[in-house]
Order: structure tokens, then sequence, then C-alpha cells
């Protein structure tokens, strides 16, 4: 099972290995496998008063047809399920709500119709809810969506500046390192220009994605801290290469991606004995 922190720790869960989340809308969060087809599974938390979670359960049970109280591992649920038709195929979508004190939660799991929700029933037996008085959790998790998309955003912000400066293109390989460099060295960006610093250390971090078989990108939580970083396999090697840079920049040192790139290698090859 992989784990699942949602944005500000408002809840976690785990879902199984080789699923992932994908982009839906802006209050709910979905995962699925994108390879082998087996469930969709979607998450919704919302935030009221002291009793909200018991509230909005209530609510289901009166006004939601054929909706009863299970019990999902340590939560008490208000489930019922619906079946629908989509491209001449039926399917049936389990829902959950839950909660506790000012938080509930929606979960809904879609199958094909008479297939078990067993899977979805796990994923929800999983989820922990952050009291109001809890300090956040501090974990790496499997990158998110949000993370996905700054990554994204800040790297093609990167490579276009890069491309427009010296006029070669970006392949994201270990020669690339010398034209992140050039263009650091230009003397055309400010050091109070965060964001763009953070952008070259994103375009270098998707080298050691791509010349170290292992590194791959992660989501950091680190008390209020959120941010994406490098994480190499299950190991104890951990890269944030948006602060690596900026933050030398803003102290006024210089930063060598070079010899930062031999360094995370050496890293690397201690680990793997």
């Amino acid at each position: 099972m992989q784990k699942y922190i949602a944005p500000g720790s408002w809840f976690s869960l785990e879902y199984p290995d080789g699923w992932h989340e994908f982009e839906d809308s802006e209050e709910s969060f979905l995962f699925y496998h994108p390879d082998k087809w087996t469930g969709n599974f979607r998450i919704s938390a919302y935030q009221g008063d002291e009793r909200y979670a018991r509230t909005c359960m209530e609510d289901e049970l009166r006004h939601t047809p054929g909706a009863r109280q299970v019990e999902a591992g340590a939560w008490a649920c208000v489930y019922w399920s619906e079946n629908f038709q989509e491209n001449n195929a039926w399917y049936t979508t389990h829902f959950w709500v839950t909660g506790q004190g000012n938080i509930a939660v929606e979960c809904s799991f879609t199958v094909a119709k008479g297939e078990s929700p067993k899977v979805g029933e796990g994923i929800v037996r999983s989820l922990r809810i952050r009291r109001a008085d809890e300090a956040p959790w501090k974990a790496v998790i499997p990158v998110r969506v949000l993370e996905i998309n700054q990554i994204n955003e800040q790297f093609d912000w990167a490579v276009s500046t890069i491309k427009k400066q010296l006029n070669k293109d970006f392949t994201s390989v270990e020669a690339d390192i010398d034209n992140i460099q050039r263009v650091m060295d230009s003397g055309k960006f400010h050091s109070r220009q965060r964001q763009a610093w953070e952008s070259f250390g994103f375009a270098f971090g998707a080298i050691l994605v791509n010349e170290m078989d292992g590194m791959e990108w992660v989501t950091v939580i680190d008390g209020q801290q959120e941010y994406p970083a490098l994480r190499f396999a299950d190991t104890p090697v951990v890269v944030n290469p948006a602060a690596l840079i900026a933050d030398r920049v803003s102290e006024g040192k210089s930063c060598s991606l070079r010899a930062e790139y031999e360094r995370i290698l050496r890293e690397v090859e201690a680990t793997m004995g």
C-alpha cells in the first residue's frame, strides 16, 4: 500500500501499489491503476462546525434511498450504492460518508457492476483524519498531483528560458547541466527572483531522474511545509532541487550544479553499497 496525505494534512489514506493520483475536480482526489483498471476511488473532505461529520451522516440516512449504517474498520459510516450505464456497460458506485468532529468525508468507489467493493472499503478503513489539536504530520509520500503541476509548470519555464538564451534544445540529460549553469551565471536574473532559481532547480531535478535510475519525484510533508523533492528508491537520500539553488542564491553564494550532481551521485552509490 502507498500513503497519501491531503494538502494541509487534513487526512491521510492508503491505496494499492500501482495506483496513482489523477487530476479531478478542485474538491476531490481521484485514484486508480493507470494500466489495469480495477475501479476509481474518490475522496472529498469538508469542514464545518464541531458536529459537522455527524450531521452529514444523519442527513444521508434521512434523504438517500438505500443508505444504511455500516462500519469500515474503526469508522462508523453511512453506505449506499448506485448503478449507472456508460458506453453500453454497467457500473456500480459505492459510497461511504464518515468523518470526525468538524471534518466530514465522502468516499466513492466505482467498479464494473457485480465486482466487489472490497478494495474501496479497504481504502476507507485506512482513513485517518488529523485532529484540530494535532500537529501537522511529517512524511515522504508519492508525488501528488498538486506538486506534479508545480514541477511541470516551473520546468517548462526553465526549458523555455534556456532555449531562448542559448538557442539549444534541453533534453534532460547530463550534458544539460552545463547549459543550466550558463544561464544561471549569465547575470540576467536577480537574486530576489526566487521562482526563476527554483525553476532551474526543477530542470536540474529532471536530469537527476533521467540519469540516476531509481530517483523519482516525491512530496515531502514537513509540518507546515509541503514541497516536491526527489528520493532515491526507498532510501534516506532526498534532494530538494528547487531549494538547492534558490537558497544559495538568496544567501549570496555560488552554486555549482556539476559539483552538486557529483555529490548526489556519490550519495546514491554509497546507498547502493
